[in-house]
């Protein structure tokens, strides 16, 4: 509806300005048995005030009418997706809905919050860490709290003894961590969002001199890769390889090479790899490492991996052996995140592995994102991460009081 008013607004703006008047009463009177109601007195001021411009009048009353249009029909649709659930309005075109689905029988314990980013026009969704520095884990209300959050629930997979993130996390435009085993993950733009399988396409050049770089902040995998640590990582990088190089960059030239770590310039990074491909770059040379995505997700503000997919262009697509996630199986408690085809987010957090919520299959998951309405889904870090906060407090059951510290977030917060 909004597009649509957007488009035809010359054509609007023309016929109201000649009786703008008579429109203000018009849209006064429908207001009472359609819409939320508009003062008579704001109008009656609006109108007879003549140094008001009439487009300006118009443009708001449309906005109006159209924000309150937007929201009945968003109280409609979220009661009538959810009949038996619990529904509580957190703030405007944000919903928390509680309830209970059975699986063979047994009970599985549910929270959903559904968001029409238009309606909840204030707020903001991004990737949150738990500190400045990714080696660190705070429970997920610290989280919520220090990043002025309304909702938050826990979002990618990190290494359990250090708190790194383990996949693909950009914040505001900034690489944290690259990709493992091309892993989905979930692209947030300021229109809409997106779901891809992401790999990392990075590379360190100087003149005709290149080399591939494997991956950004992440702990080695193979001797052969080469990685870039920046101040994110910590103070120093981690151990070279055997037969290893490191060097270290600072305003895009290299201002220290040694076999062993360095300490990691606080503007700049450290690059890491065998000798035998970094020993092509010397001493003071100035260098540029180059950092995109495949796909290369244009004007992507933020990015957050999770895997497997459990909805794919509206179908129900569980790849787990694909993304070597054969470990997590089984019934499990689960956190997930998704988009629905007119552009609402979707959170949910399943509580499992107790006798009043036995957790959900990966298939199971994808089932039910699908039938409230997900077009594209990813599964988020689950079992004992798997937190949701809303308004404060912490609304699932998880295993631990208030949720075990974590590493990252996906929060959604007040633009002020």
């Amino acid at each position: 509806m909004d597009t649509m008013l957007l488009c035809d607004e010359k054509r609007v703006l023309n016929a109201v300005g000649i009786a703008v008047n008579f429109f203000v009463t018009a849209a006064f009177v429908v207001s009472q048995s359609v819409f939320v109601p508009i003062m008579a007195n704001d109008l009656l001021v609006k109108v007879s005030n003549p140094v008001l411009d009439t487009n300006q009048v118009t443009i708001q009353i449309l906005n109006e009418v159209s924000s309150e249009a937007r929201a009945k029909n968003f109280d409609e649709k979220i009661a009538k997706k959810f009949p038996k659930a619990a529904i509580y309005d957190v703030d405007r075109g944000i919903k928390h809905i509680k309830l209970t689905r059975y699986y063979d029988g047994k009970p599985v314990k549910i929270n959903v919050v559904e968001i029409d980013s238009k309606l909840a026009k204030d707020y903001t969704l991004s990737p949150a860490l738990a500190s400045t520095t990714l080696n660190n884990k705070k429970t997920i209300s610290s989280i919520a709290k220090e990043t002025n959050s309304i909702i938050a629930i826990n979002g990618t997979y990190f290494k359990p003894q250090t708190g790194v993130p383990l996949g693909t996390l950009m914040i505001d435009g900034k690489m944290y961590t690259g990709p493992i085993y091309d892993r989905v993950a979930f692209g947030i733009f300021d229109d809409g969002y997106d779901v891809a399988r992401v790999k990392l396409d990075a590379s360190l050049t100087s003149g005709s001199k290149t080399v591939k770089v494997d991956n950004i902040n992440q702990p080695r995998m193979l001797a052969t890769y080469v990685l870039a640590y920046t101040s994110d990582w910590g103070n120093l990088s981690p151990i070279s390889p055997k037969y290893g190089l490191q060097f270290a960059v600072e305003n895009d030239r290299i201002v220290n090479v040694s076999s062993t770590r360095l300490e990691i310039p606080k503007d700049g990074y450290v690059i890491a790899g065998p000798a035998s491909l970094l020993s092509q770059f010397s001493l003071g040379d100035k260098v540029k490492l180059n950092i995109s995505t495949n796909p290369e997700w244009k004007n992507v503000r933020h990015i957050i991996s999770g895997g497997p997919y459990l909805v794919k262009n509206g179908e129900v697509f569980v790849d787990m052996t694909a993304q070597k996630l054969g470990a997590i199986g089984g019934k499990n408690p689960r956190s997930a995140i998704g988009y629905t085809a007119d552009n609402d987010l979707i959170l949910v957090a399943v509580d499992g592995r107790e006798g009043s919520s036995v957790g959900m299959t990966l298939m199971q998951l994808g089932n039910f994102m699908k039938s409230i309405g997900c077009v594209n889904a990813i599964n988020l870090d689950g079992g004992g991460s798997t937190v949701m906060y809303v308004n404060g407090n912490v609304v699932n059951n998880p295993q631990v009081k208030g949720g075990i510290a974590i590493s990252n977030a996906v929060v959604f917060k007040s633009k002020s």
